[in-house]
């Protein structure tokens, strides 16, 4: 059981949800858009080649195995994850002031 109050406004939208007052505004055309847009981001149409420690591809094929994905997916998606802004280092300290 939800123990989360909600304010009037979201109890309201909660009702209208739960008596199916809310349908989807997404035309034929904008899923087609983004059905696309999807495909075109997942596509693996280029290959690299990197050196890394042994070490280190010793601990990415570990981690693979445990996810259950191929290790070269794995590095791809650490890669996607990292140049779209969602994946970064947790150790860091983000609100350090650099002019302080």
């Amino acid at each position: 059981m939800n123990n989360n109050k909600l304010d009037k406004e979201e109890q309201e939208m909660l009702d209208a949800y739960e008596a199916g007052e809310f349908s989807s505004t997404l035309t034929p055309e904008r899923k087609k858009f983004l059905e696309e847009s999807a495909r075109q981001a997942l596509k693996k149409d280029k290959k690299i080649s990197i050196r890394i420690s042994g070490r280190d591809l010793t601990a990415i094929q570990r981690k693979a195995l445990q996810e259950g994905v191929p290790y070269q997916t794995l590095v791809a998606s650490i890669i996607h994850k990292y140049v779209s802004g969602s994946l970064y280092d947790t150790s860091a300290n983000r609100n350090v002031n650099p002019e302080n």
